[in-house]
């Protein structure tokens, strides 16, 4: 009967173990030097070997000439051991046998001697799905067992172990086996079955697995039951349900060109050859993590489970990409796949999530803002395209909302520039005068008289107006956006704020007032002074102590 590859080429001794050094050279010595615990904990990530420790460490201890590290391999123990049918080694699957009558089995069972080995091995795998209660029971047992027991608890949730089942055995942490490790150990199969297997093909596998080798193992039985004895990537990966870089390349290619319909078209080439479209933002994702790791780590790294062909092509294609962009379609990768995962949409999600990885491209970094408004120069479009009518603008409103919380007129920077920072409120004055003409126009004189007393604010995409408390029935709202609309504005945002404080107003203050010391101490503050640095052309009109 045939055996599938993940049995017929398990690991029987350690020196045939893959990965997992650790584990090895612990148990090693442990066993040279006599020093074999009652317990042990084997944690660690599905098909990482955990079982098949305990069993090559149940053979080490039971063969005819152990305690040893290398068991022959012949005598009966070793080879019962093998086919899983040992008198003295019994597996217990907790899935299935995890209550107190169980456990209360195994504590009567583990007072009787080995009925012919050396000592009786109890593994349990899949120990976390096993009760507290259950857990409780075997708790004294597994503190003071009788020497001749050993226990060896498996299970991919370490965390559910209690801490005084823990505390009472040596715990060992399985790794993610290396994808250089699992493509060799498969490569070496491959050549003892007699089948030929490129090295992409097998790169496929590796990653299907993700660290795990059986899954791989059992990956690789499925390919050579389709594909027969030559494994080619074209035909693995549609197996595996993969995507090619060709495939993957196409969403950078478009993203370079800041093309949004290639985008389109690769969501209609999804949909037409029946393709899971959350799976493909998966493998998306997993692809601009690998660009990005490119891009920082460089071609020669283990930090990518691809085969060297591959990380060239990928070092190549993260050439033409910021690490800002890269982290950027990354993380909008990873919402859009969250997204997915409850949309009744996809197609529509995915359209959209890919379409604003085009629009992301075109923005623009604070700190390219910041400096251009230092410089007094417009914002250079970002690597991937020309900047959008949003990131256009994003300049002087960034600009402007600077200045509008140093109490500024927004959009007078040349002006003040050229005459010495009195551009603020002159720009300031000329809104307010032309808007108190266009209401006396509009015969509303008292609220034209009212604007008079008050300051004018205005921004790329606000006009804020502070006037004191007693002038609230004077400006009304209506009449204010009436004013402003017959003037020609563009629709803006309007705030009316009133005040009891007469600095509202703008009316002066006194020289050597307690206002102008605060001015003092707020103008000497080392935020304030890199603020002003960063924006030359900026004003501060009041400072307020916020303790009085």
């Amino acid at each position: 009967m045939y055996q599938v590859i993940a049995r017929k080429y398990r690991p029987q001794t350690f020196s045939e173990l893959v990965g997992q050094e650790h584990v090895k050279t612990t148990l090693e010595n442990a066993i040279a030097k006599n020093r074999i615990a009652h317990g042990y904990i084997f944690s660690g990530q599905r098909g990482t070997g955990k079982t098949t420790v305990a069993r090559i460490l149940a053979r080490c201890l039971n063969c005819i000439e152990g305690p040893t590290v290398t068991p022959c391999g012949a005598c009966a123990s070793c080879l019962e051991i093998a086919s899983g049918n040992a008198p003295d080694v019994i597996e217990i699957d907790a899935a299935s046998n995890r209550g107190i009558n169980e456990m209360r089995e195994l504590r009567e069972n583990v007072r009787y001697r080995p009925s012919r080995d050396r000592y009786k091995v109890f593994i349990i795998d899949e120990a976390h799905q096993i009760t507290s209660e259950a857990f409780n029971a075997l708790l004294k047992t597994l503190e003071e067992p009788p020497e001749w027991v050993v226990f060896m608890l498996c299970t991919t949730e370490a965390h559910k172990i209690p801490a005084t089942i823990a505390s009472r055995c040596q715990h060992f942490s399985f790794r993610s086996i290396d994808f250089e490790e699992i493509t060799g150990r498969m490569e070496w199969i491959c050549k003892q079955e007699g089948i030929h297997a490129d090295a992409e093909a097998l790169a496929v596998l590796a990653q299907a697995g993700e660290g795990s080798l059986r899954d791989s193992l059992s990956a690789l039985d499925q390919a050579i039951a389709c594909c027969g004895n030559e494994l080619r990537a074209a035909d693995v990966r549609p197996l595996m349900g993969a995507f090619s870089l060709d495939a993957l390349e196409r969403v950078t290619k478009a993203l370079s060109a800041s093309d949004r319909a290639l985008m389109l078209e690769i969501v209609e080439d999804l949909v037409r050859n029946g393709h899971n479209l959350q799976h493909f933002v998966r493998e998306l994702a997993r692809y601009f993590r690998n660009l990005l790791v490119s891009k920082i780590a460089g071609l020669d790294n283990r930090l990518i489970a691809a085969s060297r062909q591959e990380r060239g092509r990928l070092s190549e294609t993260a050439e033409g990409f910021s690490e800002q962009d890269l982290t950027r379609h990354l993380q909008l990768t990873l919402d859009l796949y969250r997204d997915l995962q409850f949309s009744l949409q996809p197609r529509l999600h995915l359209e959209l999530g890919l379409i604003r990885l085009v629009e992301a491209g075109k923005l623009a970094s604070i700190e390219e803002v910041l400096a251009s408004v230092a410089a007094g120069t417009p914002v250079a479009p970002a690597a991937g395209g020309a900047p959008s009518a949003a990131s256009k603008a994003r300049a002087p409103v960034a600009g402007a909302g600077a200045a509008v919380s140093a109490g500024a007129a927004p959009g007078a920077a040349s002006a003040g520039s050229e005459n010495g920072g009195a551009a603020p409120d002159s720009a300031a004055a000329g809104l307010r005068e032309r808007l108190a003409a266009a209401l006396r126009e509009q015969k509303m004189r008292f609220t034209a008289d009212a604007l008079a007393q008050c300051e004018v604010i205005e921004s790329d995409n606000e006009i804020r107006i502070t006037a004191p408390e007693e002038l609230r029935f004077a400006l009304a709202e209506r009449d204010i956006t009436a004013g402003l609309k017959a003037l020609g504005e563009r629709p803006r945002k309007l705030k009316i704020t009133f005040s009891n404080d007469a600095k509202a107003s703008g009316t002066p203050q006194p020289a050597g007032s307690a206002d102008d010391e605060a001015m003092q101490r707020a103008l000497a503050h080392p935020e304030v002074q890199r603020f002003r640095e960063a924006f030359p052309d900026s004003a501060v009109r009041v400072a307020r102590n916020l303790k009085e």
